[in-house]
């Protein structure tokens, strides 16, 4: 075992406050949950799951459903008439967690896909969903989003610092 005694009151009150400043998570949280919000927004102008690949194309009988409802020719996968699963993505920082998704029900769906009538039938008697939609993922974390986390990071470590006199 290591015992340090730091014996300069200067040092042992700047290093407290590194302590108590890094004791709330929250703003490295918020800062995360930012980061990952606006990832994943730019993965939807892309048309790729967090891992790089490309997501499964619309089928043509989904776009031609799209052109008959009047929503025109909406070819790219995951962008619907509303563009609201790419638009409303949030998240959710406090001391202990970020938490990053969508309220919309069927996110999880696009995320995981679902097969034909798996949701049980219309009132007219049709499967629902109408067809099998393949996985989309759309959540989630490239190698270059965990860099770019403990990035984030390292810049609140060496604000805390920096703010208590310690210039390395």
């Amino acid at each position: 075992m290591i015992k340090v005694d730091f014996k300069y009151q200067l040092v042992a009150q700047g290093l407290g406050e590194v302590s108590r400043r890094l004791s709330d998570m929250t703003p490295i949280h918020q800062d995360i949950g930012e980061y990952v919000v606006e990832a994943t927004k730019q993965r939807f102008k892309q048309g790729i799951a967090p891992d790089g690949t490309a997501w499964t194309p619309k089928k043509q009988a989904t776009i031609d459903r799209y052109k008959a409802r009047g929503d025109g020719d909406r070819p790219d996968p995951l962008i619907g008439p509303s563009k609201r699963l790419s638009s409303e993505i949030a998240h959710y920082a406090d001391a202990q967690s970020v938490e990053i998704g969508s309220a919309l029900e069927y996110s999880a769906v696009m995320q995981d896909g679902a097969k034909q009538g798996a949701f049980g039938k219309s009132p007219r008697g049709g499967p629902i969903p109408w067809g099998d939609i393949p996985a989309r993922p759309w959540l989630g974390l490239s190698e270059e989003d965990e860099a770019n986390i403990i990035d984030i990071a390292d810049e609140h470590l060496e604000q805390a610092f920096l703010a208590n006199g310690f210039n390395g």
